[in-house]
């Protein structure tokens, strides 16, 4: 039998031997100032069995890991339509490019990419304040881990609002398309907060069961979203959870996975696992270097990749 806890402390004290750490995102003040050297892990199974190391209990700023529940809780409220405003493809281009917007009408590629996000939070804003949007948002998040110390880093917040023009850019071209429906500092004041959602690795893991588990939250029961739907975001997840790093990613891992500027990856063994890891050096497509390095050892040593034959093959 695979002792979990083993291979979770194995990577975990392999991770603080590495040297190559990657750098930090510098844009965003708060993130610049993290240390290199932290490394945490949580992995939970579906029998609810929970394994950590490292700082897996320390909260850092998920950034657009947040994406995948914001994806999850507007496709509750819109359903199907949500995609005749944004794409199912992978983009092939940096997290926060323009240059697909043009000639695509506004339409950005997914829901994973800036834009694309920027459009999803449009959607849960209608019919909300902004701060009622912001809310919803926590407190989805808060239910899906069972853990209300979960939180927004208003430090986090501001600075990204404060250095955001990229983003300002990307919402004003879409709001040109018709594709931005809500005054834009309203959108983008609910995108900027869902991304400084902070939590730590054992609060994302326990977050993402439900992407594990066919849709339901194993702990309490409750559905989510349907088998499909779950199936569906996983499916995104894979193809463009890591924009234009999304293929070296699904090479090198196999499982769906979403990372965050922050350094965190949430990843999802269908049926197994859901798993998180932070550490907030990046690689130069801006995803967790040794977050990578630290899924890719873990499938190594469970075969959990989603392409490794079934078991009772």
């Amino acid at each position: 039998m695979t002792d979990l806890g083993a291979i979770v402390r194995d990577i975990a004290a392999e991770m603080a031997e590495a040297t190559e750490r990657g750098t930090v995102a510098d844009y965003i003040a708060p993130l610049k100032a993290i240390d290199l050297a932290r490394f945490g892990i949580a992995l939970v199974t579906a029998d609810g069995a929970c394994h950590a190391a490292g700082a897996a209990d320390e909260p850092f700023s998920i950034q657009s890991i947040s994406k995948v529940f914001t994806l999850t809780l507007a496709l509750g409220r819109v359903g199907d339509q949500l995609w005749q405003r944004v794409g199912r493809e992978p983009s092939g281009t940096a997290f926060n490019s323009i240059v697909q917007l043009e000639t695509e009408h506004g339409i950005p590629r997914n829901p994973f990419i800036n834009a694309g996000a920027i459009v999803v939070s449009d959607m849960i804003l209608a019919g909300h304040r902004p701060s009622e949007a912001i809310g919803e948002i926590v407190r989805f998040v808060r239910g899906l881990a069972g853990d209300e110390a979960i939180y927004v880093d208003e430090s986090v917040a501001r600075a990204e609002q404060a250095s955001g023009y990229r983003n300002a850019a990307l919402a004003n071209y879409m709001a040109a398309f018709g594709n931005v429906r809500r005054p834009v500092e309203e959108t983008l004041g609910v995108y900027v907060h869902h991304c400084a959602i902070a939590m730590s690795c054992r609060q994302l893991a326990l977050a993402g069961r439900y992407l594990m588990a066919g849709g339901i939250n194993p702990e309490t029961g409750r559905r989510i979203v349907s088998q499909r739907r779950a199936r569906r975001i996983n499916a995104l997840m894979l193809t463009c959870g890591h924009y234009d790093g999304s293929g070296e990613f699904a090479f090198r891992v196999g499982l769906p996975g979403k990372s965050g500027v922050g350094g965190g990856i949430l990843a999802i063994a269908p049926g197994r696992a859901a798993i998180a890891v932070w550490s907030p050096g990046l690689n130069e497509r801006g995803n967790s270097q040794l977050g990578t390095l630290a899924l890719e050892r873990l499938v190594q040593r469970t075969g959990w990749s989603v392409f490794e034959p079934a078991e009772d093959a």
